[in-house]
């Protein structure tokens, strides 16, 4: 199973992005772009690529400790950047920190679990420990490389965009189904395996 773990903001956040994303999607080149569809909207706390369907129950465990130790995260989307000309994405503001700490607290279960691979144990995706400060961001469009979009029109319609604060107030573990081969353009599918909430 093809997992990580992610926070969800709430629906009225979502909201508010997605009015965003309308305006994002009338501007030149907007068509060469694979939006995310707003059901697979989440900010990646950790990544654990393929894991065994026998440790599964074990990465669970340790996530529902993890998210026990942390409590509810104040956060708003707020602003936008890129990976290279490849994806677009929202940004996060409020309590980064604290949305930092479980980022740390989701890795290292899936460093404790065994079967989980050695890439994805040292942070994979978004939380790489030591090796990189964990950014938020929620994922909104992607392109191959050298498409021929440039990205830099969406990032600066992105620059004063702001959602309500509002309050994270689980933490999920999702699988990630890849799209069927034979449809170029298509998205991963994503499955919600488990929910905890924060601070229980």
């Amino acid at each position: 199973m093809r997992l990580f773990a992610a926070v969800v903001p709430p629906p009225e956040v979502l909201g508010e992005l997605a009015e965003a994303v309308r305006r994002l999607r009338r501007l030149p080149g907007a068509e060469r772009l694979r939006w995310v569809p707003r059901e697979g909207w989440h900010i990646t706390v950790a990544f654990y690529g393929e894991v065994p369907a026998g440790s599964v129950a074990e990465l669970e465990e340790r996530l529902a400790r993890a998210a026990r130790r942390r409590g509810p995260v104040g956060l708003r989307l707020a602003g936008g950047g890129r990976f290279s000309d490849t994806v677009l994405w929202a940004g996060a503001a409020g309590d980064v920190e604290e949305l930092g700490r479980l980022a740390a607290g989701a890795a290292a279960a899936g460093h404790r679990t065994a079967g989980v691979p050695l890439a994805a144990k040292r942070g994979g995706g978004a939380a790489r420990g030591r090796e990189r400060r964990y950014r938020p961001h929620l994922t909104l469009a992607r392109q191959r490389h050298r498409a021929g979009t440039d990205l830099t029109p969406f990032t600066e319609s992105l620059r004063d965009f702001t959602t309500s604060h509002r309050n994270l107030t689980t933490l999920t573990l999702i699988q990630s189904h890849p799209p069927p081969p034979g449809h170029p353009g298509a998205q991963p599918r994503y499955e919600p395996v488990a929910t905890w909430p924060l601070g229980a």
